[in-house]
């Protein structure tokens, strides 16, 4: 069984401005107020810290329904019922890490994985610390989100007027992503930041909203997570990462 290799984006090594200044917060509720979402849950990306993260790849896109049917059909796992080309949603994290593995092995690249919560911030923010994917202004008609009216996932890559810095598509809307980051506050955090959410289905903290989101969740530094146990009705897919070794020993 033959898969098609993966359109990598190297991300070169440097800072990641990560997060949102804690004496901004609240300026970011306001902003966001009619999206009903509590300053509470914007608290959780305080503080802003500089990082520096390796250099890592990142999948352009994310993973298909079209390529997930081929993992689900040699592993008995269910085949989706969503246009190939379309983001693969319902997966659990546990079988997106299994995917990653699998692939990796027909691949010849061992270290494939999900990316961890600051490669992903990094992908989509880029070198600055810009709100949004393509800039600091929301523009509708970049990512797939509730306001275009859509109601479901539409071909990955749609929205190339929306890549990341790096040309990473898809970074805000379509699919929500996983992480491999389990949840957790970032050191420094406002006391008021709950230690875990035990009210989410998956410890595991999610990226970049899907379509049934608002703009809210386009936002770089929004951090998410899988809050109902129907992962396909909230959208809920996943892109690979891999470390930049294996490509430059060839």
């Amino acid at each position: 069984m033959s898969v098609e290799p993966v359109d990598w984006v190297e991300i070169p090594a440097g800072l990641l401005r990560r997060g949102t200044p804690a004496d901004e917060v609240e300026e970011v509720a306001r902003r966001y107020a009619d999206t009903g979402v509590p300053v509470e849950w914007y608290r959780k990306e305080a503080p802003r810290t500089e990082i520096r993260l390796p250099a890592f790849r990142i999948a352009r896109t994310q993973v298909t329904a079209g390529q997930w049917t081929l993992f689900a059909k040699a592993t008995g796992r269910q085949v989706p019922h969503a246009p190939a080309d379309h983001p693969v949603t319902g997966v659990s994290w546990d079988d997106a890490a299994a995917y990653c593995r699998w692939l990796g092995e027909r691949l010849g690249e061992p270290g494939t994985r999900l990316p961890t919560e600051d490669e992903w911030e990094r992908a989509a923010r880029g070198d600055d610390g810009r709100e949004f994917p393509w800039g600091t202004e929301y523009r509708t008609g970049l990512a797939n989100l509730v306001d275009l009216g859509i109601g479901t996932t539409t071909p990955v890559g749609s929205f190339p007027d929306g890549a990341s810095p790096f040309g990473v598509l898809d970074m805000a809307g379509n699919a929500d992503e996983w992480t491999s980051t389990l949840y957790a506050p970032y050191p420094g955090a406002p006391t008021e930041v709950p230690g875990a959410e035990d009210w989410a289905f998956d410890p595991h903290v999610t990226r970049g909203g899907a379509f049934r989101h608002d703009r809210d969740l386009a936002r770089c530094a929004r951090r998410h997570g899988a809050y109902e146990r129907d992962l396909k009705a909230i959208g809920v897919g996943f892109r690979l990462a891999a470390p930049v070794t294996w490509a430059r020993e060839q």
